[in-house]
């Protein structure tokens, strides 16, 4: 169990970058239109009436060779990528509620069925992403790494140390390389924290590169992180892009598509769905989108389509 009293805890910002921020924060102030619905009625009263769907069964981990890479998704944007040498948390959420928002589908697997955990990111201090309680139960003073501004919710976990990158900056974390990369989103926990950080990962290794993208509407950065980074796995999120706040907060399903071939990656695992209602669309909308939106551009064969729980070699 980690020693929360540990001497051994600190928080390491890592100096900021001297490139201009390519990251877009959200403006707070609601769209012109968002009184015309109501999301109580609509949907978060409904769900509290709507039975949680999926089952949690003990998950069969591979062996992962050399070269390949491990990709469990557990739900939401929580994922679980294992390589040869390393297991990597990203934004893991096993909690039932999002304070008064209910989660609708069950995780992947109880969280007791977990490898050992080498190193835990978190793209941003959201809820639905940073979530204290999960934190708690999977930290076993391995490090953690943090946008800038966000350390200090989680330096007091269990974590041996907590790294805080700025956008564009690597840090290697034993066989691995974790870079932080921009978003067009808003890091804050609750309204007055706005100078928290906020984007998503790149992890490199010997193996295929995974690009988690944490939350964020479409923008005109994509391309210059396909540029940078040689991106062959890209978790992109297809969900909550009806909030009820009418805020352009969260990329569509097509957006998705376009963000995916301006990353040129390879394969595009979706994310962001069918766990929480966080937006007006119905849960079973932003996979049918998604998967027409593939085939008009012609991607088909390029979107896996994860199934919470199962683990996928690549």
């Amino acid at each position: 169990m980690p020693n929360p009293f540990s001497r051994k805890r600190k928080i390491v910002r890592h100096a900021q970058h001297a490139a201009a921020k390519k990251s877009k924060r959200v403006k707070l102030r609601p769209g012109s239109e968002w009184t015309k619905r109501n999301f109580l009625t609509s949907v978060w009263i409904p769900s509290l009436f709507t039975k949680r769907s999926g089952t949690r069964a003990r998950p069969l981990f591979p062996k992962v060779q050399p070269g390949q890479i491990c990709i469990t998704w557990i739900g939401h944007a929580s994922f679980l990528i294992q390589t040869h040498d390393a297991n990597v948390l990203i934004d893991p959420i096993w909690s039932m509620w999002l304070s008064v928002i209910k989660r609708l589908k069950e995780p992947g697997f109880h969280i007791h069925h977990l490898p050992s955990i080498d190193f835990v990111l978190v793209t941003h201090a959201h809820f639905d992403h940073l979530d204290r309680r999960t934190l708690r139960l999977v930290a076993a003073d391995q490090p953690i790494v943090v946008p800038v501004g966000v350390g200090r919710l989680v330096h007091r976990l269990g974590f041996n140390i907590v790294h805080e990158l700025d956008e564009w900056q690597t840090i290697e974390l034993g066989p691995l390389r974790v870079s932080l990369t921009p978003a067009h989103h808003w890091g804050a926990r609750f309204l007055a924290d706005t100078h928290r950080g906020f984007g998503g990962f790149v992890i490199g290794a010997n193996g295929p590169s995974v690009f988690h993208c944490g939350d964020t509407a479409y923008f005109e950065g994509f391309k210059e992180i396909g540029e940078r980074h040689d991106i062959e796995i890209a978790l992109l999120p297809i969900g909550a892009y009806d909030p009820p706040l009418a805020r352009e907060v969260h990329m569509n399903p097509e957006e998705a598509v376009l963000a995916f071939k301006e990353l040129n990656a390879k394969t595009l695992v979706p994310m962001h769905y069918g766990t929480f209602r966080l937006g007006y669309e119905p849960l079973e909308e932003p996979l049918e989108r998604l998967r027409e939106s593939a085939r008009v551009h012609g991607i088909e064969d390029k979107v896996l389509v994860m199934t919470e729980g199962r683990p996928v070699v690549l």
